[in-house]
């Protein structure tokens, strides 16, 4: 039984390992195993263009009015504002691209991919920026990852659902960026100054700011907390004894 117990705790050990969250990429539908240089990026999916998870047919596709990545149409209640879908996509282009995502991966079971990022700390700036460009747009669907009605092999707005103002179906900034892709992303009120957040869309010239906000958090992950450590040196100390 100890043996038994002492093997459970190395197994622990092991699985308690420091991870590498660090130029990640998704397993998606779209994306590349290893970021690298893609000097082709299109449009808004330009500030990845030294190290990408995207490629340049995947920017490309990003930016059609129906996008040619998931058959998403961004006009199922009206044509979309282009102040609005300009956010949509750099949400797009963020998503498929970046390379540091790596502390909010989580492994989902879908036909378009195989993991995804849950609350991922979005700066205060880049959601309310979106929200407010977007208040005059319509929607029929408060959480458009799912639900929609595909009949016609693109997303429509199932029986029931009726079109209605963003700022009807999401009240606040808050809602909207939460909400929006089943809590992708966590609104927060920290600001792109701080480094502890994570900007959708940047000028490139001086470096991705995102890279030291997903080192922020892999630091953090792999840390742990005080408690934690002091059971893995017990764990360490067991092992050690096992094997002399």
């Amino acid at each position: 039984m100890l043996r038994l117990f002492v093997l459970l705790a190395c197994a622990l050990l092991a699985a308690c390992a420091e991870v590498n969250y660090m130029d990640l990429c998704m397993d998606g539908k779209h994306q590349k195993t290893d970021p690298g240089p893609e000097d082709s990026l299109h449009g808004q999916c330009k500030p990845w263009k030294d190290k990408s998870c995207c490629t340049a047919e995947t920017s490309l596709g990003a930016h059609t009015d129906k996008s040619t990545l998931y058959n998403f149409n961004w006009d199922h209640c009206g044509i979309m504002t282009p102040e609005c879908k300009k956010h949509f996509i750099q949400d797009t282009c963020f998503i498929e691209c970046s390379p540091n995502l790596g502390p909010w991966i989580q492994k989902v079971e879908s036909s378009w991919r195989n993991e995804r990022i849950q609350f991922a700390p979005i700066c205060k700036e880049d959601c309310e920026t979106w929200y407010e460009d977007c208040k005059q747009d319509y929607t029929c669907m408060e959480n458009w990852h799912k639900g929609w009605n595909w009949t016609t092999g693109t997303n429509q707005c199932p029986n029931g659902k009726t079109c209605r103002k963003v700022t009807e179906v999401f009240p606040t900034s808050k809602d909207f960026c939460e909400k929006l892709w089943s809590n992708s992303y966590k609104y927060t009120t920290l600001t792109q100054s701080s480094g502890q957040c994570l900007q959708m869309w940047f000028n490139a010239t001086n470096g991705n700011p995102n890279v030291k906000v997903a080192k922020h958090y892999a630091d953090i992950l792999n840390s742990g907390e005080s408690v934690r450590l002091g059971l893995l040196l017990v764990l360490a100390s067991l092992c050690l004894q096992w094997a002399l």
